[in-house]
Parts: structure tokens; sequence; C-alpha cells
């Protein structure tokens, strides 16, 4: 019964996080600012984040709730508050504030700390990790529109 209680904690912080960094948006994706912006040819249509996003953060509670009955170490504590901050803020610094450069950093930066968790933080849970594969795909499609729109703006 205590994964089941840490997955659901996790979720109630994950959709959280999801919840404030989609009204810290300002519009998003649907946005003036962006809607003008040249995008990647690659940007998938919008109805695409909602669904990757619903499944990462699903599977990442799964994950976190196994993680943490096993390795509940500062260090994963750190890193995954770190990636709570870091997920929440890309979304004020690059479509609120329309900080580019800064938010590639900021998505840089989150993709390391959940590789980390994939090659690192369940060293004794080793099958778990692969719930993190479709985190660590979906941040490098992002990482790499952030960046086209960086270059090409």
């Amino acid at each position: 019964m205590k994964i089941t209680r840490a997955i659901f904690l996790f979720l109630l912080i994950n959709f959280g996080g999801l919840a404030i960094g989609s009204w810290l948006m300002d519009g998003g994706p649907t946005s003036l600012w962006y809607t003008t912006l040249n995008q990647a040819p690659w940007t998938p249509p919008g109805i695409v984040f909602g669904i990757a996003w619903t499944t990462i953060m699903l599977l990442f509670s799964i994950y976190l709730g196994i993680l943490y009955q096993s390795e509940n170490t500062q260090r994963n504590r750190i890193f995954y508050g770190l990636q709570v901050f870091l997920n929440v803020s890309w979304n004020f610094i690059f479509f609120n504030q329309h900080l580019v450069f800064l938010a590639l950093i900021n998505i840089l930066l989150l993709t390391a700390i959940v590789f980390y968790f994939f090659f690192k933080g369940s060293e004794k849970k080793t099958t778990i990790k692969y719930l993190l594969l479709p985190y660590m795909i979906w941040l490098c499609i992002a990482t790499s529109l952030n960046l086209y729109i960086l270059i090409h703006n």
C-alpha cells in the first residue's frame, strides 16, 4: 500500500506542476507571440502536447513511487525538486517572458536531470528506469524545438 500512496502523491505533485506551468504560460502555444514564430517543421500539432505530458507524468509518477520505496536518497529528492522547478519554470521563461535562450538552458538542465534519473537514480531497481523513456524522448524533441526557435527567430 505504501507504493500506491507514493504514486498518488507524485501524481498530485507532477500534475499540479503541469497545472501551474500552464497557468504561467500567458496563452502558451495559442499566443500571438508563439504562433508568429518561425517554428520547426517537426513541431507536432497542439493536441500531441497534452497527450504526451499526460503519459509522461503518469509514467514518471509510477517510476518515482517505486523508486522512493527503495532509494529515497537526499540526492534523488534534490534532483526531483529541481526537476519540478525546471519543468514549471520553463513555461514561464519561454511563453510568458519570451526568453528563448534562457529557456533552452532551462530545458537542457531538465533533460540532464531526467537522464540522471535514468542512469543513476534507480541503480537498485533497473527495470523501472524504462518508464522514463517517453520523458527522455519528449525532452529531446522539445529541446530541438526550443533550439530551432532560438536560431530561426
